[in-house]
């Protein structure tokens, strides 16, 4: 039990110490992130001129961005919610940094569309991930976090269109690969906040057992007819708490005041229940 307090309060020493930091770097990779997103439909023009394409042509890039970017985001957040992976958010900033490069080597419309494809799976890993992030780090102030969260995404789409106004369009479709500098930025901000997502979750059994046999020591103290509850129906004290923790009404009872507290006990942690204070 000391282990496991030392464990809890030295974790939450490094979530309160980090938790703006995390918070910060998660905004600061969503402003990069979203600014790569908009570059793609910044570009439209200069794709459109120097591949010679249609605007039906143009839609279709449209639609592969979209597809994989938004409906690709629930089945990773999905996959995610059982399977954590601390550092998906930096693997999914790597399909943004190929598919910047693709895109500003496209000689043909093919190409263009696995470009966008990729730069659209970046971002449907980014999103559900850095969102969980965000709200482990916010120290219980989810909208703070979110807020925070979404400031970055805004600003970086609306940044996006204006340096595509002064770096693509002067200088063509090849200037689009300087934005793989952002996105390499990005990875590296994003396997620091792995980093302390992997802490996180390897920390987190430690302190959940420490607080499950805490709560368990709590109860044996009740069941043991340590505390000060007062009884009702005749029952001793401590009792009251095994029947409400049961959920036995006042007609079953009886059956609690009767059993010995070895067997309260085994059956208050049999339902693994922990008491409170």
């Amino acid at each position: 039990m000391n282990v496991g307090a030392t464990a809890s309060q030295r974790t939450r020493g490094i979530e309160e110490s980090t938790v703006f930091a995390v918070l910060l770097a998660l905004s600061f990779s969503h402003f990069l992130n979203d600014m790569i997103q908009s570059l793609i439909s910044a570009a439209y023009p200069i794709l459109k001129t120097s591949l010679d394409l249609n605007f039906t042509q143009i839609g279709l890039i449209t639609l592969t961005f979209q597809l994989t970017a938004s409906l690709l985001q629930p089945l990773v957040g999905l996959y995610t919610d059982r399977y954590p992976k601390p550092y998906s958010l930096a693997i999914g900033m790597g399909f943004t940094l190929i598919g910047l490069i693709l895109l500003s080597r496209a000689g043909n419309f093919p190409a263009v569309l696995v470009a966008a494809g990729l730069v659209g799976v970046g971002s449907a890993v980014f999103h559900p991930e850095s969102s969980r992030v965000a709200r482990l780090a916010s120290g219980g102030r989810h909208g703070l976090a979110q807020s925070l969260f979404q400031v970055g995404g805004n600003a970086g789409g609306a940044i996006g269109p204006l340096l595509a106004a002064f770096i693509v369009v002067p200088r063509g479709q090849s200037s689009i690969a300087w934005f793989s500098i952002a996105a390499l930025l990005a990875i590296g901000v994003l396997f620091n906040v792995g980093r302390w997502y992997r802490s996180h979750l390897s920390a987190r059994p430690v302190i959940m057992t420490a607080a499950a046999n805490d709560g368990r020591m709590k109860g044996r103290h009740l069941l043991q007819g340590r505390t000060g509850v007062s009884g009702r129906y005749g029952e001793q004290p401590g009792q009251v708490f095994v029947s409400r923790a049961i959920g036995l009404d006042a007609t079953t009872r009886g059956d609690v005041r009767h059993e010995r507290p070895q067997e309260r006990l085994r059956r208050f942690e049999r339902n693994d229940l922990i008491a409170p204070l």
